[in-house]
């Protein structure tokens, strides 16, 4: 998932739809389905990176494999209540460390400036705030938690940032840059990372939107770099395994390791169809899928992505060891055959979620023009297995779901959490301003959604198929457009 920054004018809205927006959240409308026992292809996640912070909250996409799954479960059985933290910035990422505190990296609404918060694990509001050089538009929204609970991110001066929050003796806090280390030498002016991510030996790989990956050795000041084939861009996050690091670009997927010197080397490449052009919904021309590593034996037997393919998409699964394609499997076939999403991977099971027709208040410089130029957001949601002998994949249910978020499935509830955009008149497809949001659950095994709770209304709860996280206490934090939601039982 990549993220587009709206338009400061879409900001100065109506005094009428911020009333609305900031109406409280309503009680939830269904109780979750009974327990049940778990389906096995559930039961598998990544293995734990010793250089990131805790599985499940130390990536936007949960671990370094790009799950988008956790152990932890959400929020309990009953009521719910939600608290929004106003922090005049759109908040792609929320990561909590294993002190329990929630770290939220932004862009401020008029400036664009990224900033990064520190939340009160108990209220979400913010209790410290570090602004960062700003770069470009989509620079900075991937970051992560190292095994010191640092936040890593890559500023708009190309410098690799540690950045530790600390506690004063009169109980006040502070953010920190405890680390640095230039990358200006080997990322050239005028390019930026748009991922990063830790790989088994400490060595932190990062991408570039021009199509340069790199490893940078923070502890002994190491950078080698990789140039990807002439055109290819990479529009979101990387992924990394013990067997290596996953990236895909605006043409194919690959699965790179690092030379005795750091310089990245290409293990195996796999094309995709990128389609005619970029999708109504999407921000890049090409897949919009950080690769996601997922598999029933080791937790990383298979890489994922979701292609650009017209008129359908498909998921795409590879082995990998050695790059071969499992399936390719038509997806989203209920509503938008578009996603500009990272797939959920736990086990044997896949689940991609739609983004065809999302109406982004503003599009990342070169997007280029979309094929159609515009579309209904319908939703979608699919659920896809590869069968236990490896031979293909199945699609086991497909329905319209309208998610207006990164989906993120607990294997501590067995629920998919997200939040669902409706429409202002019920039953059409249209997306206004004053769309309302919702909280919601789904039963992975059905795809049936078994619980909600309003959130608000309006432009300042908007969702932009940003990342939710579930943190430790079955709380969820929820970035959007101007701040944070906290969602918890109670």
């Amino acid at each position: 998932m990549r993220f587009a920054l709206p338009a400061r004018a879409a900001v100065v809205s109506a005094a009428a739809l911020l009333v609305l927006a900031l109406a409280p959240a309503g009680p939830a409308l269904a109780a979750p389905a009974a327990s049940a026992a778990p389906p096995p292809l559930l039961n598998s996640l990544p293995p734990h990176n010793p250089y990131a912070g805790p599985d499940g909250t130390a990536t936007m996409h949960g671990d370094t494999g790009s799950s988008d799954a956790t152990a932890l479960p959400g929020p309990a059985a009953g009521p719910l209540t939600s608290h929004r933290a106003a922090l005049a910035s759109a908040c792609p990422t929320v990561l909590v460390g294993s002190d329990g505190y929630p770290l939220a990296l932004c862009t401020t609404i008029v400036g664009l400036t990224p900033t990064v918060h520190l939340l009160d694990p108990a209220s979400g509001e913010s209790i410290a705030e570090l602004a960062l050089v700003k770069g470009s538009l989509l620079g900075g929204v991937y970051a992560y938690l190292d095994n010191e609970d640092r936040l890593v991110a890559v500023d708009g001066d190309r410098s690799l940032l540690r950045i530790g929050h600390h506690r004063a003796a009169n109980g006040s806090w502070t953010l920190t840059v405890d680390r640095s280390l230039p990358l200006a030498g080997a990322v050239p002016e005028g390019d930026s990372v748009v991922g990063l991510s830790p790989d088994w030996q400490g060595r932190v790989w990062f991408a570039t939107g021009g199509g340069l990956v790199g490893t940078a050795d923070d502890r002994g000041g190491v950078v080698g770099t990789l140039a990807l084939p002439a055109g290819e861009q990479v529009a979101n996050s990387i992924s990394t395994a013990p067997a290596g690091t996953a990236v895909t670009s605006t043409a194919a997927t690959y699965l790179l390791v690092a030379g005795p010197d750091g310089v990245p080397r290409i293990r195996w490449r796999q094309a995709y169809d990128r389609g005619p052009g970029r999708k109504p919904g999407q921000l890049s021309w090409g897949s919009g899928s950080t690769p996601t590593f997922f598999g029933p034996t080791t937790g990383t037997d298979y890489l994922t992505i979701v292609d650009n393919a017209a008129p359908g998409v498909h998921l795409l699964v590879y082995r990998t060891d050695d790059g071969a394609q499992v399936c390719s499997v038509g997806v989203l076939r209920a509503g938008g055959s578009g996603s500009e999403n990272s797939p959920i991977g736990a086990g044997d099971a896949v689940f991609v979620a739609s983004t065809y027709g999302y109406p982004y208040p503003k599009l990342p410089a070169g997007a280029g023009p979309g094929v159609p130029a515009s579309a209904a957001f319908d939703g979608g949601l699919s659920r896809v297995d590869v069968r236990p002998d490896g031979s293909g994949c199945d699609l086991t249910w497909d329905t319209a779901v309208r998610s207006a978020a990164v989906p993120r499935l607990s294997l501590g509830d067995r629920l998919i959490h997200t939040v669902l955009r409706r429409p202002v008149i019920p039953g059409t497809d249209w997306t206004s301003l004053l769309d309302p949001y919702a909280y919601a659950e789904i039963d992975p095994r059905t795809g049936a959604v078994v619980r909600t709770a309003h959130l608000g209304a309006g432009f300042v709860y908007d969702t932009l198929q940003m990342a939710g996280t579930i943190a430790p206490g079955g709380v969820v934090y929820q970035g959007t457009t101007t701040g944070v939601v906290r969602i918890a039982a109670g």
